[in-house]
């Protein structure tokens, strides 16, 4: 089990917890009440700043309902957080933007995070034929 150091900027959001056996998907939760109008583009706090242990990142995403709920959609799709990003002052924020007029407050949960192995040293070997049927086409189908 990873200890992490974890810093709040606000006492209007529920302590991040792990719940085992139910996702290993953390929710975050928008620190501050944030009024949004269709096509303003905010970056919104989540009220934590934490130091990742050596050699992980944490993946960062919307929640499934977080469109529904809120109309907003994280403009990176997927954030990450290395474990340089670790002074008092770095708090997480999700780059939103609103697709309709809307409103969040504080602790509504707007998006999740992971933490992640770092990927591992690759050399790439060029080569003519990768030796493997070819599907012809595009995706996980197969097809154009």
């Amino acid at each position: 089990m990873e200890l992490i150091q974890i810093k709040y900027f606000t006492d209007k959001i529920e302590k991040l917890r792990y719940i085992d056996g139910k996702s290993d998907w953390i929710d975050l939760r928008a620190a501050e009440d944030i009024e949004l109008k269709q096509g303003e583009f905010r970056l919104i706090p989540l009220g934590v700043a934490m130091k990742l242990p050596k050699g992980y990142e944490a993946h960062v995403v919307p929640r499934s309902s977080t469109y529904k709920n809120f109309g907003i959609i994280q403009v990176n799709h997927q954030g990450v957080i290395d474990e340089s990003y670790c002074g008092d002052e770095d708090q997480w924020y999700f780059p939103a933007y609103a697709m309709r007029d809307t409103q969040i407050h504080a602790n509504d949960r707007i998006c999740q995070f992971r933490i992640m192995e770092h990927q591992p040293s690759i050399v790439f070997d060029e080569v003519e034929h990768l030796g493997s049927e070819n599907r012809g086409g595009f995706g996980s189908t197969g097809k154009v």
